[in-house]
């Protein structure tokens, strides 16, 4: 495919000068902001690759930087310059919370993975890749996604270093991991350091949303209800569970001389045993729910939402102070597996409820499409640990200028559509209602789309493009 490289209008220009401008601080000389600049104008202009070298031959330089050849400068910028990316994602998420943040926020958890070829990529190795569905020569990182009202962006994320590399301080060194990051973690510790960070900095929000991959966790859960926030995780159908709440055998103090008294308590005989999941999907009943209008039409699937009690270690009494938990069972389709999630919702919520928080975890799906395939953050090419997350932060970066931008572009219509008289009444116009709704076909699916359309295309959308829900 042949890639051409479109003209950005001034006005365009003018405002991300004066958005990069706003992290100019947080580096450590007046040209590494500079290059954050002309990076950033890389990532946002089309290209079939947004690695250092074909982003570099595509740059405009500002007035005042001047280079014959900028893709060395670029290369120091994002692999060499000390600049620290956590300071700078800092500063963008404050910048974003102005306009998006809702007391309605939702933190969305999940896995970003990147296919590698070799050994030498900071944290890669052989495992699950979710970028292809199976396992392989990955990196994987953790993301926080924040999903509110008013719009939704990524808000950081990590890479996981998996045992082999913790193990190997060589590798290591080579890789240039800082100590403080040379810790074993499991995905939903990182996660949980995430959120703990974003929320420090004072971003609002009610709820998380997690697929089984950090649902899995107990500690990842209860540390969900500590921080104050619902929750609705994804577990796997192994999960057993009490469909009636269970009765427990209370130890009685043990006599002197009888012992060690018994400190956990057995199930009452009388009680019935705990099911696994996907034993219970099979004879519950399930109902459709259509949770909002797609691209192709409604979306809905096939549903329970029961209350249930963990039955995790049963045997040995370790559930018997658990609280109740819902359970959400999906069926997808006729041929989709089933699914599972666990929540603490309040007793009343209702099903459309909890399937519409649940299915708030698409944009994290869409974002990091649209991160990938038109922002380049898969393209980084390089080994280090400072240069992978140096160039994921002018991803996000780039998806919050455009996410801006589109909110402006909106604003600016809604507010001539205020000013614009009335000339006749809403229907009489011939043809009012085929103009409708054409334009409801032609416009772009995704918020994203529509912003970069905005900014970078003179024509239709690309077929990576027009994503669907």
């Amino acid at each position: 495919m042949k890639t051409y490289t479109p003209c950005l209008e001034p006005a365009v220009l003018d405002r991300l000068r004066e958005y990069a401008d706003l992290f100019a601080d947080e580096f450590p000389q007046s040209k590494p902001a500079a290059w954050a600049g002309v990076y950033l104008q890389g990532l946002l202009l089309d290209g079939e690759r947004k690695s250092i070298e074909p982003l570099s031959h595509r740059v405009r330089l500002p007035e005042g930087l001047s280079s014959t050849d900028p893709e060395q400068p670029l290369q120091q910028f994002v692999n060499q310059s000390p600049w620290d990316h956590d300071a700078v994602l800092k500063r963008y998420r404050a910048h974003l919370a102005h306009t998006f943040a809702s007391p309605d926020g939702i933190f969305l958890f999940d896995d970003v993975s990147f296919p590698k070829q070799g050994t030498h990529s900071v944290g890669v190795q052989r495992q699950y890749c979710g970028a292809l569905g199976k396992k392989a020569n990955c990196q994987v990182a953790v993301s926080v996604h924040y999903v509110s009202p008013k719009g939704h962006y990524p808000l950081d994320l990590r890479l996981y270093l998996p045992d082999s590399w913790l193990t190997d301080g060589t590798r290591l060194d080579k890789a240039g991991v800082p100590k403080d990051q040379r810790r074993a973690l499991t995905k939903p510790e990182i996660a949980s350091e995430l959120l703990d960070r974003v929320r420090a900095e004072g971003l609002p929000g009610r709820s998380a949303v997690a697929d089984a991959g950090y649902g899995v966790s107990g500690p990842f859960r209860a540390g969900l209800e500590q921080r104050g926030l619902t929750y609705i995780v994804g577990v796997t159908g192994d999960f057993v569970v009490f469909t009636e709440q269970p009765t427990w055998d209370r130890p009685e103090p043990g006599r002197p001389g009888s012992g060690r008294p018994r400190t956990r308590p057995p199930l009452a005989p009388s009680r019935p045993r705990p099911v696994a999941l996907s034993a219970l999907a099979e004879r519950v009943r399930r109902q459709r729910v259509d949770w909002r209008e797609g691209t192709k039409g409604m979306l809905s699937g096939h549903f329970a939402w029961l209350r249930v009690w963990p039955g995790h270690g049963w045997k040995t009494g370790d559930c018997a102070d658990e609280q109740p938990l819902w359970v959400l069972i999906e069926k997808p389709g006729d041929d989709g597996p089933l699914k599972f999630a666990f929540s603490n919702l309040p007793a009343g919520t209702s099903r459309i409820g909890a399937v519409r928080l649940w299915k708030s975890r698409w944009p994290v799906e869409q974002g990091y499409q649209q991160l990938k395939e038109e922002l380049g953050l898969d393209h980084f090419e390089g080994r280090s640990w400072r240069g992978f997350h140096h160039h994921a932060a002018m991803a996000l970066l780039a998806y919050g200028f455009l996410l801006l931008e589109r909110h402006r572009a909106t604003e600016e219509r809604m507010q001539k559509k205020a000013a614009r008289p009335e000339r006749v009444k809403k229907g009489y116009r011939a043809g009012a209602h085929v103009t409708r709704h054409s334009a409801r076909v032609a416009a772009p699916a995704d918020a994203l789309s529509q912003a970069r359309l905005y900014l970078l295309s003179s024509g239709p959308p690309t077929p990576a493009q027009r994503v669907t829900e």
